[in-house]
């Protein structure tokens, strides 16, 4: 199964285990049908949690109340863990908008399909996708200077990458 990380657990809120997600989801949301999130203790080891209760916070925060998960110690445990989801779940709860949407994404320059975006990490004045480039990780920058469309359909983000910035990832 492919999962997709949508955050992490930032805080425990009063003393029954409630748990603040904090989520790039892009939009106001309460994750409403969705039963389980999946948190990973070790790395690349995915535990499922069910959740009982969930409700928004604010634009980017969730109370979620989890499944034996009952007193503020259990929360605090989970606390600074990252939050996964099933990627057809995660498509489900992403905004169209969001930049965590890009994920599976393909950048595309010069016509050429440089690779699938692996990961997108946001900055304060832009959004940074990683790609796998010849086996080697690459960050590339998407900006309104280099993005010229984002195709729905054909799971593209059209870029202009400034000359030279490919080279440094080449041997």
């Amino acid at each position: 199964m492919h999962y997709n990380n949508i955050g992490k657990i930032v805080a425990t809120h009063g003393i029954q285990g409630e748990i603040v997600l904090k989520h790039a989801l892009g939009k106001k949301t309460a994750l409403k049908g969705l039963e389980i999130i999946f948190l990973e203790l070790r790395k690349g080891e995915f535990l499922p949690y069910f959740i009982i209760e969930a409700r928004a916070k604010n634009e980017s925060e969730i109370y979620l109340k989890l499944d034996g998960v009952l007193t503020r110690e259990a929360a605090q445990k989970l606390s600074q863990k990252e939050v996964w989801l099933p990627e057809e779940d995660f498509h489900r709860y992403a905004s169209k908008s969001s930049p965590i949407s890009l994920l599976g994404f393909h950048i595309i320059s010069d016509g050429k399909n440089i690779g699938e975006i692996l990961e997108v990490i946001e900055q304060p004045h832009q959004v940074l996708c990683r790609i796998d480039l010849n086996g080697k990780e690459a960050l590339i920058p998407v900006h309104p200077d280099t993005l010229l469309k984002i195709d729905q359909k054909k799971k593209e983000v059209v870029l202009d990458i400034p000359d030279g910035l490919l080279d440094i990832y080449m041997d």
